[in-house]
């Protein structure tokens, strides 16, 4: 009898454990649960993704009760933002697939705690961190106005820019301090966005978080973006004065095939350039005065055309109103021509200067300023 009531008892537990817990979502779905302490009934929160250069809402909750709820379908984790009416600020996040937590703090909304999922968790200390640090900055302020001499003053000036320095590279050396967590993978992924990032650092982190992208194919698909991006840092990084120009080689108008290296001078102008385009035509007579001034002390000129399919008799007729009598080079791809991609060109006209060892001297020089360089090069 015995026996009976203690199996029975069991039977009984496991199924209240079993009916406390939550159904498992459906792939690829997320549940966020928001409590908002003392924000009223009836405003809205929502989810924001940047997507071109611009804020765009992907979701909306309405508070009741103070608490909210944002239930969709995500592909991929990535960082989003969520704003509420009424409160300053805003709270970024790693939006995933599964159930996440968010205790919403109206004085400090960017800094609310959200739990649910290791991304988010690490998101969190990165957060504290930065606040720790960036807090110090604070603190200096309120020395600098109590210093006494201009020395106290530098000292405290210098102490500040440590700290800025520290605060701008934070996010690149949490993600080597960090490289088993997804969320570094993500943070890497918003990192590549700055002009100034260091691209060696990029690489270096990128390589060390190869096993965390080879965990998925929502990882992986990260990855193969920020390789892309790192390809085009690298190539426009070999476009800067002083390094060797790439070297190519592409059709000319009349079939042939024609390389850089081939045609070099002792200095020599790479001219992006097409028929339709207005201030390149507006040049042209200029750089037709500096060629037929040089030509004869070594000066070459190669133009690659960005004309577009079809165009081909509009290209000549277009060198030949012009007088541009010198090298002309294209594929009539617009701005797909794998040159005009080779060298990172999105607008033109754009020209690049080389020295007769091939090397960039100077870039996007126009009237006065490329006879001047011209003229150095080679008077």
């Amino acid at each position: 009898m015995k026996k009976t009531i203690l199996l029975l008892v069991l039977v009984i537990l496991n199924y209240s454990c079993k009916t406390n817990e939550q159904e498992p979502l459906p792939q690829n779905t997320y549940e966020i649960a928001g409590t908002a302490k003392g924000v009223v009934n009836g405003l809205r929160a929502y989810i924001h993704s940047v997507e071109n250069n611009r804020q765009v809402t992907i979701d909306t909750a309405i508070i009741m009760n103070e608490a909210f709820v944002f239930k969709g379908k995500t592909a991929n984790p990535s960082i989003k933002t969520i704003t509420i009416n009424s409160i300053k600020g805003s709270l970024p996040f790693v939006l995933e697939s599964g159930r996440i937590n968010i205790n919403v703090k109206r004085d400090s909304l960017y800094y609310s705690p959200v739990t649910g999922s290791k991304n988010n968790e690490d998101y969190n200390g990165y957060k504290a961190e930065y606040r720790k640090r960036s807090s110090a900055i604070n603190g200096l302020n309120e020395e600098y106005k109590n210093a006494t001499t201009q020395e106290e003053r530098n000292e405290i000036i210098a102490r500040a820019r440590k700290i800025t320095t520290e605060l701008d590279a934070f996010g690149m050396d949490f993600i080597s301090n960090n490289p088993d967590s997804g969320f570094s993978l993500l943070l890497l992924e918003t990192q590549i966005t700055n002009p100034d990032i260091n691209l060696e650092k990029l690489k270096s982190n990128f390589n060390a978080l190869q096993p965390v992208i080879n965990k998925n194919a929502a990882y992986k698909s990260i990855g193969a973006k920020i390789q892309s991006e790192i390809a085009i840092i690298e190539a426009s990084a070999n476009l800067n004065v002083g390094k060797i120009a790439p070297n190519f080689t592409a059709p000319s108008i009349d079939g042939e095939m024609i390389s850089l290296n081939d045609i070099k001078g002792k200095a020599t102008i790479v001219e992006f350039w097409a028929s339709w385009c207005g201030p390149c035509r507006r040049e042209n007579p200029n750089i037709v005065r500096v060629y037929e001034k040089y030509k004869d002390k070594g000066l070459e000129i190669i133009g690659v055309s960005l004309d577009r399919p079809g165009h081909k008799e509009r290209w000549k007729k277009a060198i030949e109103d012009d007088n541009l009598n010198w090298h002309h080079v294209g594929s009539l791809q617009y701005f797909n021509d794998p040159v005009a991609r080779l060298y990172d060109v999105h607008s033109i006209p754009a020209s690049f200067i080389l020295d007769e060892d091939g090397k960039i001297v100077a870039k996007k020089l126009r009237g006065k300023a490329l006879e001047e360089q011209i003229s150095k090069m080679l008077d």
